[in-house]
């Protein structure tokens, strides 16, 4: 199969959709790889590094598209991408079609068939796509709430773990998944006060388990707001397969909290999980309600490009292989993963969705 890669053009978007590792191998099982020239240089993998396992450089993305069978992808098609796919090609990236209602319908009208990397579902109900990007996000969410907390970006002024004789800061964590544990682990390593809500109780013992300063408890509602008041950074890390991510903090809540709190909300892919929350990219990351600062950027891991890909990459490259059969529908990971099939909504979760 002819498999192309083109270069993201996702404002500050570094990563790329296949290192040239996993493009070697699949060049190795008789695909043919075609790369848009640049794709991989903010990974730090110069074209150079492609042409030596074997794969074919393309001077411009339309060429990419027009020859490709599957594309292979990081972020959701922009506009001008979309127009460049077509009816029978396969689209494989990451998509969050559940809060983009414009996508969700311009991907229906390409008749393209588009596996989404967030729906592709194990049997035992893991996200093997997803999971490798939520560990990254946990992660750049609370070295990026440190940062905004600093005074000079108009933080509160405190420093997460603490020193002696000052207060520890106080991290609140919705969510207690791959994302959130990972912003749980970084926090509690750091030593700052974290509580972390969760609905499983074995997710909240294994977040009791990082350490005497980390706190799990049951999503309440009074609890949830009582803890968001006295947060200094809240993160949001809620997520439902495919869906719509739920609201959990309302706009009175954050126009409670302290002045110069954070609040990064990593769901704000899927709609957010905070009533304040709005998508923004690294151009402009932040902005400000009630006198809190929010971070919203859609995209947390193109921060740091190449871990992101190499660890995107692994996770990825087997299921590209598969979707190159004929066959690929014999795989339920992938089949659970189909979005948009030859032009109709075919998930569950988003014959569900509704947009206001």
């Amino acid at each position: 199969m002819k498999i192309g890669v083109p270069k993201e053009i996702r404002v500050l978007e570094g990563r790329v959709g296949l290192t040239p590792g996993a493009a070697g191998q699949l060049v190795a099982e008789g695909h043919e790889l075609l790369l848009e020239r640049g794709a991989g240089v903010l990974s730090g993998y110069p074209d150079t590094a492609y042409q030596a396992v074997g794969v074919t450089l393309i001077n411009d993305a339309e060429t990419v598209y027009g020859q490709a069978q599957m594309i292979v992808k990081v972020k959701e098609p922009q506009p001008v991408e979309v127009a460049m796919l077509r009816e029978g090609q396969l689209l494989f990236s990451y998509l969050h079609l559940a809060a983009d209602e414009a996508l969700m319908g311009a991907l229906q009208d390409t008749g393209v068939t588009a596996v989404a990397f967030e729906t592709v579902e194990t049997d035992a109900g893991m996200l093997p796509l997803l999971a490798p990007m939520s560990d990254i996000a946990g992660r750049v969410a609370v070295q990026v709430g440190t940062h905004l907390l600093h005074q000079s970006q108009g933080g509160r002024g405190v420093l997460l773990g603490g020193v002696p004789a000052s207060e520890r800061g106080k991290v609140v964590i919705l969510g207690a998944g791959v994302a959130g544990g990972n912003a749980a682990l970084l926090a509690a390593a750091m030593g700052a006060d974290v509580t972390v809500f969760d609905l499983n109780r074995d997710k909240l013992a294994k977040m009791r388990a990082l350490g005497n300063n980390v706190t799990g408890l049951y999503p309440y509602a009074d609890d949830i707001r009582a803890a968001a008041l006295e947060a200094d950074l809240l993160i949001g890390a809620v997520l439902v397969t495919g869906e719509r991510a739920v609201q959990l903090v309302t706009a009175d809540t954050v126009a409670g909290m302290h002045d110069g709190s954070v609040i990064i909300d990593i769901s704000v892919d899927q709609g957010g999980c905070i009533e304040t929350t709005r998508p923004t990219d690294y151009a402009a990351p932040t902005f400000v309600v009630d006198g809190v600062i929010h971070f919203g950027v859609t995209n947390m891991p193109g921060a740091v490009p190449r871990t992101a890909s190499q660890a995107l990459s692994a996770a990825l490259a087997p299921y590209v292989s598969r979707l190159a059969q004929p066959d690929w529908r014999q795989s339920a990971e992938l089949v659970r993963g189909v979005n948009v099939d030859a032009g109709k909504i075919v998930h569950s979760a988003l014959k569900e969705v509704t947009f206001a």
